[in-house]
């Protein structure tokens, strides 16, 4: 059986990774800072048995170390960074921004997802898919942006996308991908009513990448239907 960890799996993309995989029959590894009030994730982990609940809050990193020695010697095929947060507003733009909600916005969105990678890399390596995901956003494209705004966003997704084709360069001799996802614009509650798909395409176009990968696409950003996105 194949394994798959997803943090912020209580909600959202999250969730619908979960779902999804759960159904697919993989052993989902599902992360979430409060996983006893995660309503929606309980309900679903009830009727799958193959869903594996761990409580981890991404912003502590020493909760990464302490769940990755407690996984010691499980093998991850595939892992997904998908917990982020959003923190622009309208209080806090330019000229009186609120630097520690800046602060919380690239720990979270950035180092977190690069800590779990070095944390959970022993257990990737003794894979067969060996795939790292990381879950970024078209916001973080600097040649996209024509808008403004979202400072804190946009930074945090462009490091991501930044560090994670690093780790895509370095940990390609060791045959450990990356694969770097622009989900779309997508009705949750980040995304808002508006948005132009649901989660459950968003999920399945990302999923039929990732089963299709190969290495020489290691490093790539790519929207969930495969169209590469700039950077």
């Amino acid at each position: 059986m194949a394994t798959v960890l997803i943090t912020g799996a209580n909600r959202g993309l999250g969730l619908e990774f979960c779902r999804q995989y759960a159904e697919q029959d993989w052993h989902v590894i599902a992360c979430s800072r409060n996983p006893d009030d995660a309503f929606d994730l309980n309900n679903l982990a009830n009727r799958h048995p193959n869903i594996q609940l761990e409580q981890l809050d991404v912003s502590a990193l020493e909760q990464i170390d302490a769940l990755s020695r407690k996984l010691a010697g499980q093998s991850i095929d595939v892992l997904i960074n998908n917990a982020g947060i959003y923190a622009d507003n309208k209080s806090n733009g330019l000229g009186h921004f609120d630097y520690q909600a800046w602060t919380n916005s690239l720990l979270i969105n950035t180092q977190a997802p690069v800590k779990m990678t070095e944390a959970f890399l022993p257990h990737i390596k003794k894979s067969d898919k060996k795939l790292i995901v990381a879950i970024s956003s078209l916001m973080g494209s600097m040649a996209d942006n024509d808008s403004g705004g979202s400072i804190f966003y946009r930074s945090s997704k462009a490091a991501l996308n930044a560090a994670m084709k690093s780790v895509a360069i370095e940990l390609k001799n060791q045959s450990v991908g990356v694969l770097i996802f622009h989900p779309g614009w997508v009705k949750t509650d980040m995304g808002g009513p508006d948005a132009l798909i649901n989660a459950e395409q968003s999920v399945a176009g990302m999923r039929a990448l990732i089963a299709n990968f190969s290495l020489d696409q290691s490093g790539s950003f790519v929207k969930y239907d495969g169209t590469p996105m700039p950077w």
